[in-house]
């Protein structure tokens, strides 16, 4: 795709003000690709910390209220309400108004967002692949998105004009755009996201399920290996709730395959097998590493000082 230059717009309509859309109305401001930011949220109190820390000009629980005279709206909703969000709004939106998402699959948004606009060539679906285990407008930053992955899903009938403006506005906030297809998009992140969430999660609820005396222990014990690793079971989960269900097929076809290959490792331990077990300790310690080259790796000491009230 080639670079599009930074937009600008008159008015944008951020639905939904967690971490990520949060964190795209800093950079707005710090880029001054808006002249006026709405944000949109189910809650008052949501509104109310929205407005504390400067994210948005106006504030509304709306969805219709809010996208009125915008010429970009941002979905970032859990994925199970982009369809209902699409259909409250769809009355105010101007026919050549961008609309955007920032949700982690794809092919499902799509299918729930689309039928209700009023122009289908103007919705570019995208994932900004950059986030937290943290959630709400206060855990937003303006650096969230720097040398991250922005996948846009544009679908055969999306307007290049639109996609160009949506690539734009993520590179102005530092991102790396690339396109694919939803369905491609779904498998991928179903293996570099999903699955690893749903791990995470498993392993804290087996702890959850342990005896209490046995729990305090390893809550109190718990290594760097533990605390890394469980980390993301921290995040939001009502979104992780819809990206599991709306994402099954691929999330299962990876969860089969995981299995396939752990039930590997239970042999390859029961039988004393460390050959084996040092050759696919080899072979993913090079795949980790990388990770890290590729820059894909956050750097959590940076992480802090760019949230110094974060603890995480």
């Amino acid at each position: 795709m080639k670079d599009a230059p930074a937009p600008h717009f008159r008015r944008v309509a951020l639905i939904g003000i967690g971490l990520v859309n949060g964190s795209l109305a800093l950079v707005m401001r710090r880029e001054k690709l808006a002249d006026e930011i709405v944000a949109c949220a189910r809650t008052e109190t949501t509104l109310a910390k929205a407005r504390e820390l400067g994210l948005a000009d106006r504030t509304t629980t709306s969805p219709l209220e809010a996208v009125e005279g915008a010429d970009l709206v941002v979905i970032g909703t859990p994925p199970g309400s982009a369809g209902p969000v699409a259909s409250a709004m769809a009355p105010g939106l101007a026919e050549q108004a961008i609309v955007t998402d920032v949700g982690s699959i794809k092919a499902p948004i799509i299918r729930d967002v689309v039928p209700h606009l009023p122009a289908r060539s103007r919705f570019v679906a995208g994932h900004p692949v950059a986030g937290t285990e943290h959630s709400g407008p206060e855990a937003a930053f303006d650096t969230l998105f720097e040398n991250r992955h922005c996948i846009l899903t544009p679908i055969e009938d999306t307007d290049p004009e639109a996609v160009a403006v949506v690539a734009g506005m993520w590179r102005a906030a530092g991102m790396r755009v690339e396109t694919m297809t939803p369905e491609h998009h779904d498998r991928v992140l179903a293996i570099t996201s999903h699955l690893p969430h749903l791990i995470a999660y498993c392993i804290v609820g087996t702890v959850a399920d342990l005896e209490e005396h046995l729990q305090s222990e390893v809550l109190r014990y718990a290594a760097g290996g533990f605390t890394d690793f469980t980390r993301i079971a921290g995040s939001d989960p009502v979104m992780w709730r819809d990206v599991f269900l709306h994402n099954r097929e691929a999330v299962l076809e990876m969860l089969g395959r995981f299995t396939e290959d752990l039930a590997a490792l239970q042999r390859a331990i029961r039988w004393g097998e460390g050959d084996k077990l040092q050759s696919l300790f080899t072979r993913t310690r090079a795949v980790r590493r990388g990770v890290i080259a590729e820059g894909q790796a956050y750097d959590r000491q940076a992480l802090a000082r760019a949230r110094p009230n974060d603890a995480g």
